[in-house]
């Protein structure tokens, strides 16, 4: 994309307040086999902190005549009778009750064939109605199968609303889909080119899914495409000891039969960890990292894969001397997992017994949105973690590094690079060595004023050892003699 339409675009993405919880309505053609069961498992342990507002059972191509809410409906159920364990290790859970009101039946029939607005399902209805609600937040749409609920959702807004409203709720929606499961996806991207869309695009059946991101939660094997990545806490094996044996919600995890949750990075950037990234893909987190740009064959941008090679600006990340786009995902699997594995400990045991995640504080500021700084080229700027703190007295170690890859602009010029002192230590010094990263193609000069990311990760030492993180970004001005 020219540097010009890649800045119009993200002028187009708005800003929000992460204050309150991610909103999030699920898509999840869940009975066709193991791992959207797997996913609902993990999704839950996060509903303190993820507004579940909906979950519609939706058709695939690999389910096309039926939709499970039951299966659904049952692990929520498991998930009520861990609620009041889960309650003493954190505040915020929504009762059972609650979230078994926000599951419906989605559209029955495959593909947009079987689509009818005139006689909508109950998942289009709550798709609509949650879309239409405003209340400064957008609405994350996690597409774990196919999208004509949505599709008929939104052909409803068009027949009963106002343009302006239709507009309006599109423009908060945004939609993370894990590959295109049915015809309804190229579908929602060329009827509404205002709506936010994270995936990349493809056949409806599994010829792509060896490409894709998102299996850089778990395909190492089955896709053969995870050089570099360690592949131990997604085994079976793992999972038996940390996941399955842990009481009623860890006995409706099953046994995977190609990879563990292969729908789960479509919210798994939205756990508010201190990397999450809301309407800025290009940052990357739990949840991997995309490009906004026109694939071949679609009529407008998206964030997706790819990117231009030369000047080094692509969707993949470089991790232990691999580049892959699964290196976004796989690169955080042992703190996800690790993460995953003490909060089923959350559902079998008291407080004092489970371990709890540290709370980062970066030059006396706490919380998890990015701490914005400015700097010049050649210049130190000075990061103290040391008021960071863990709240069951563990131990913690530091380790402060530069996220190269996060980030860029006009799809030109890479970040500025950084020089890291005290990488290890609570106290740090970032120093900024060009004004941006090597432009193979040599064309023009860097810009002033390009960001850079750098991430502290903090890990305590209980068990399991639980990580999280305050982004770093950079507004990088030129020296005086650089000008």
């Amino acid at each position: 994309m020219a540097p010009a339409l890649f800045a119009l675009a993200l002028a187009m993405v708005p800003a929000h307040a992460a204050a309150q919880p991610p909103r999030l309505f699920v898509l999840t053609d869940i009975g066709n086999e193991p791992d959207d069961q797997m996913s609902l498992v993990r999704l839950l342990l996060y509903a303190n902190e993820i507004d579940i507002e909906g979950i519609a059972a939706t058709t695939s191509v690999w389910q096309r005549g039926k939709v499970s809410p039951e299966i659904a409906a049952g692990v929520i159920d498991a998930y009520g009778e861990v609620l009041p364990h889960l309650r003493e290790n954190a505040p915020g859970w929504p009762d059972a009750a609650q979230l078994r009101a926000r599951l419906h039946p989605g559209v029955a029939g495959y593909g947009l064939a079987a689509v009818n607005p005139d006689k909508p399902s109950a998942g289009a209805l709550a798709l609509l109605a949650a879309a239409r609600r405003d209340v400064g937040q957008p609405l994350w749409v996690s597409a774990w199968g196919g999208t004509n609920t949505l599709a008929e959702a939104l052909l409803l807004a068009r027949k009963t609303l106002p343009e302006t409203e239709v507009k309006a709720l599109v423009a908060r929606l945004r939609v993370y889909a894990i590959s295109d499961q049915d015809d309804a996806g190229p579908w929602l991207r060329r009827e509404f080119p205002g709506l936010f869309w994270i995936g990349t695009p493809s056949g409806e059946d599994s010829a792509n899914y060896a490409a894709a991101t998102w299996t850089g939660i778990s395909g190492d094997l089955f896709y053969r495409n995870g050089q570099g990545a360690d592949g131990r806490t997604v085994t079976n094996a793992w999972l038996d000891a940390n996941v399955r044996a842990k009481g009623p919600l860890g006995a409706h995890y099953p046994r995977f039969m190609f990879i563990m949750e292969g729908d789960t990075p479509s919210f798994l950037g939205l756990i508010p960890n201190g990397l999450q990234n809301g309407d800025r893909p290009d940052w990357g987190g739990w949840g991997g990292r995309y490009l906004l740009r026109r694939p071949h064959g679609e009529a407008r941008a998206l964030w997706t894969q790819g990117g231009d090679s030369f000047p080094r600006v692509t969707s993949a990340d470089t991790v232990n001397g691999v580049t892959s786009d699964q290196a976004t995902i796989w690169r955080w699997r042992e703190a996800f997992q690790h993460d995953f594995a003490a909060r089923m400990d959350w559902t079998v045991k008291p407080y004092k017994a489970a371990n709890h995640p540290p709370e980062v504080v970066v030059n006396g500021q706490g919380g998890n949105e990015p701490l914005r700084l400015e700097a010049q080229v050649g210049q130190a700027v000075r990061l103290d973690a040391s008021a960071s703190r863990d709240p069951d007295g563990n131990r913690l170690t530091y380790r402060w590094f530069g996220y190269g890859e996060a980030g860029f602009a006009g799809g030109m010029f890479p970040p500025p690079p950084l020089a890291i002192s005290g990488a290890a230590g609570p106290r740090a010094t970032i120093t900024a060595t060009a004004a941006c990263g090597q432009n193979w193609l040599a064309m023009g000069t860097c810009p002033d004023g390009l960001e850079a990311h750098a991430i502290l990760a903090i890990t305590d030492n209980g068990r399991p050892a639980l990580t999280r993180y305050r982004r770093v970004i950079l507004t990088v001005r030129k020296s005086g003699r650089d000008k």
